[in-house]
């Protein structure tokens, strides 16, 4: 699996129709935020507004803390930031603290430049330019904290490299992004939109850093990159303290929920974050399509046979059908 999220294969092989599965093959909150009741006529009819765009990146700089020395750029998506990040930074050996999210890989190789992964943040390579790490990291929630981020951006900014985060979920995890903390250091940082908010249809994504990068990225995108209904609902959604600091406290009580159903069933959590939990078990697989066959839909990692991520089933009613049906699947085991 690249990725999780699309019930398509699912259906193709274990049958039923889109409303029968339980998706919890992604990081996305299943308590999306409630879309504003109006949204403008002219979010749909007129090309999307610079002041729109200029409202959304202002919400932004709320919700992430980002300083104003820095700069921020807003896309359809971190997705297509990933993909832009090569040509915007310099040349150089690239390192990736690995395993994480494949996209980082994938798009530095097509560019050809491949990069070196690393178990860890303390074994950056010495002539590497470029460092790419997802903190906290997806599959398993491993965080590196801020002092050491920091030590390492300014090793790499005195050799002309850059530290790239990508803070995808970094929303639930409080004092974890990097971003209050910027001075003047070669760091670029990602933030996704919606995970958290629950919104992953909207595709919104933010790069933060030094201006010349982010107004580089900007020049790529080139104009109305991001629609005007996607403007209104993520300035209005980036905005609302009341839903960030509420949702951070139910994902954490949802999660304690789902790590209990889970350890009650034998299986033992050993990394996430409070939108996915990964487990092990000796075949992962075996036990993906035994659910599958449930028509729960889970995430499994070809690097890691003994590893399955399992997002937050969305309230009692489906975390009760998500642990009978692990009850049933290890009968058939």
């Amino acid at each position: 699996m690249e990725h999780g999220g699309d019930l398509t294969l699912a259906i193709e092989r274990f049958g039923g129709m889109r409303e029968d599965w339980l998706d919890l093959s992604t990081g996305i909150n299943p308590y999306s935020y409630r879309l504003p009741q109006e949204i403008s006529a002219g979010a749909w009819t007129d090309l999307p507004a610079k002041a729109a765009e200029e409202r959304l990146i202002s919400a932004a700089r709320h919700a992430y803390r980002v300083p104003e020395h820095l700069g921020l750029a807003a896309a359809p998506g971190t997705q297509i930031l990933l993909s832009l990040l090569p040509l915007a930074l310099p040349d150089g050996p690239v390192a990736l603290v690995s395993p994480t999210y494949s996209s980082h890989r994938v798009v530095w190789t097509r560019e050809n430049r491949p990069p070196v992964e690393i178990s860890s943040i303390h074994a950056v390579p010495a002539d590497a330019k470029i460092v790419v790490l997802v903190n906290p990291n997806n599959p398993d929630g491993r965080l590196v904290d801020v002092g050491s981020l920091l030590d390492i951006s300014r090793a790499l900014t005195a050799r002309g490299g850059y530290l790239i985060v990508d803070e995808a979920f970094a929303d639930v995890v409080p004092g974890a992004s990097i971003l209050p903390h910027l001075g003047d250091e070669n760091i670029v940082v990602l933030r996704s939109f919606g995970k958290f908010y629950g919104l992953a249809g909207l595709r919104i994504g933010f790069l933060a850093g030094n201006k010349t990068i982010t107004g580089k990225v900007t020049r790529m995108l080139e104009s109305w990159c991001l629609s005007g209904p996607a403007l209104e609902i993520g300035a209005a959604a980036l905005r609302d303290d009341a839903f960030r600091e509420r949702m951070t406290r139910r994902l954490a009580e949802d999660m304690a929920d789902l790590t209990l159903a889970l350890s009650e069933r034998g299986l033992s959590v050993f990394g996430g974050t409070t939108l996915y939990a990964l487990a092990g078990l000796r075949d992962a697989k075996v036990l993906h399509e035994a659910l599958a066959r449930r028509h729960i839909w889970t995430r499994v990692f070809d690097y890691a046979p003994t590893w399955i991520r399992f997002g937050l089933p969305g309230g009692p009613v489906n975390l009760a059908r998500l642990s009978q049906a692990l009850a049933d699947a290890q009968k058939d085991l």
